[in-house]
């Protein structure tokens, strides 16, 4: 039994606590009570009496076919007199797991569950929530009632009215797979994943997605760790490596066969497919990295891949800026591969990620976790709300993960504005303001890509915090995009495009 019960304020943190962890399917992130409004899809409820002490009550319900998650969350009344009823879960075959008084909340899937309970398969049937009695007074009486869900979807973020920018590393390794890291006799072993969080957050990272290689095994420890790194955002990830090219698949821990080339996913379009059925996120890793036996599939060589159906590619990877002396653009750089795709018409949100196997890394080196670090202008700080921002492109690299450097880049034409990763229509013959605001560094050099870059000019008068240039017109579809220089030229922040495209004789974009 357990021998310390919650009292009704410790039982509200916890609840909302929880609330937090579970409830954004692993998009772990600050979610208030409030926003959970769902109805329930069941309410179990009764009451409990001094007869019923030290005894066992089981609470049948049933489970549709197909469920995917089951929530449930349990309350009780009574605490004044000392009542305190356990929980726990047993499904038609087994028993799934007991929280007994330290959780009024879980959840539980076939690839995930709150510590305490087993993921698993959601057999269609008869389950039983499991009432434990460890203490009731002859003549207490304890009001319970247990709200069960089938596939609650996550509650939406908050909108405030400007962007949170939130730091982050979208790539790391742990002992899931092959991350390593210094024991305490100083032997390398395989890292457990509280290393890499501890890492991150004394890095001040807002979030991290941990990406072991083809599993999501470490998506358990990270729900166990998570309350107690309560200042990180976590994101569900993995890294799908294949023989022709790695990607991280973000927000998801859905299973997927990721044997490309095999009978089971012949091409592009079939692993595709499956992405599409969870979700997810999916990004293209170290695109122009050598692939040979060294990193065997380490560079993307699919010929059939359709970046249509790709959101993102990593375009600074810190193993590559460890080869190339933390040169963002030297050496195996995805620059170049990225806005081949722009050029071609995709709309790829370029982003960063270390790539680390060892959190004990010198935090100044190139891979270490957060070099580079990936900054999202999000709507909320939130899971869903930083993978909202990385689809929509507001997002810029800063290389060496300085914490402090910051760049806004935006684009007006009449009375619209835009920010990176936005699209903006333009009348015609009219021209476009483009401003360029750095912060944290003295003496910035911008630097324009895209189609019309040798086109943009500067607009005189303007300071260097914020920096206005111009360009005339636009005969077609294009993007420009911003990259920042420290004074020695070397490059230090990689900003995404803004998308132009012309208005047809009406105003209305073709």
């Amino acid at each position: 039994m357990q021998k310390q019960r919650l009292t009704a304020v410790y039982a509200a943190a916890m609840l909302r606590s929880i609330f937090a962890l579970i409830l954004t399917l692993g998009m772990i992130g600050p979610v208030s009570a409030e926003d959970l409004v769902p109805t329930p899809d069941l309410i179990l409820s009764g009451t409990l009496t001094g007869a019923d002490h030290q005894t066992y009550r089981e609470l049948a319900f049933k489970v549709p076919a197909r469920t995917k998650q089951i929530t449930v969350a349990f309350s009780y009344t009574g605490q004044a007199q000392k009542s305190v009823i356990d929980l726990g879960l047993r499904d038609p075959q087994r028993f799934r797991g007991w929280s007994g008084g330290n959780k009024s909340e879980f959840t539980l899937s076939e690839a995930s569950a709150t510590p305490s309970y087993l993921p698993g398969p959601l057999p269609k049937g008869v389950w039983h929530l499991v009432l434990g009695v460890p203490n009731m007074r002859p003549k207490a009486e304890a009001a319970y009632e247990a709200r069960i869900w089938f596939d609650r979807p996550a509650p939406s973020p908050a909108q405030p009215e400007a962007l949170v920018w939130l730091r982050g590393d979208l790539h790391m390794h742990t002992a899931h797979s092959d991350g390593t890291c210094l024991s305490k006799a100083g032997k390398r072993v395989a890292c457990p994943v509280f290393r890499t969080l501890e890492a991150a957050a004394a890095r001040g990272l807002d979030f991290i997605s941990v990406t072991d290689h083809n599993t999501t095994s470490q998506a358990n420890s990270l729900k166990e760790l998570a309350p107690y790194f309560d200042g990180l955002i976590l994101i569900p990830g993995r890294e799908i490596t294949t023989f022709q090219g790695h990607a991280n698949l973000f927000g998801t821990e859905a299973p997927l066969d990721f044997r490309l080339g095999s009978k089971a996913v012949p091409d592009f379009a079939a692993l595709a497919d499956q992405v599409q059925a969870t979700g997810g996120l999916l990004s293209i890793n170290h695109p122009a990295m050598p692939s040979g036996e060294v990193c065997m599939g380490c560079g993307w060589s699919l010929s059939s891949t359709d970046y249509g159906r790709v959101g993102a590619m990593e375009v600074v990877n810190g193993g590559g800026l460890a080869i190339a002396g933390g040169r963002a653009d030297g050496l195996f750089s995805g620059i170049k591969a990225w806005e081949a795709a722009l050029n071609a018409g995709f709309r790829l949100t370029g982003i960063g990620g270390s790539d680390n196997h060892d959190p004990g890394l010198d935090p100044s080196k190139p891979s270490a976790i957060g070099v580079p670090t990936t900054v999202v202008g999000a709507q909320g700080r939130d899971g869903p709300s930083i993978l909202e921002a990385i689809r929509l492109g507001h997002v810029f690299i800063d290389v060496d993960g300085s914490r402090t450097l910051g760049l806004r880049v935006s684009a007006r034409s009449g009375d619209r504005t835009v920010i990176m990763g936005d699209v903006l229509t333009v009348s015609p013959g009219a021209g476009v303001v483009i401003t360029v605001a750095v912060a944290g560094l003295e003496s910035p050099q911008i630097r324009f890509s895209g189609p019309l870059a040798e086109q943009i000019r500067a607009v005189a008068g303007t300071g260097a915090g914020e920096q206005k240039f111009e360009l005339d017109k636009i005969s077609g579809p294009t993007w420009i995009r911003v990259d920042v220089l420290a004074p020695d030229g070397r490059l230090v922040l990689i900003g995404n495009p803004i998308y132009l495209k012309p208005a047809g004789p009406a105003g209305v974009a073709p």
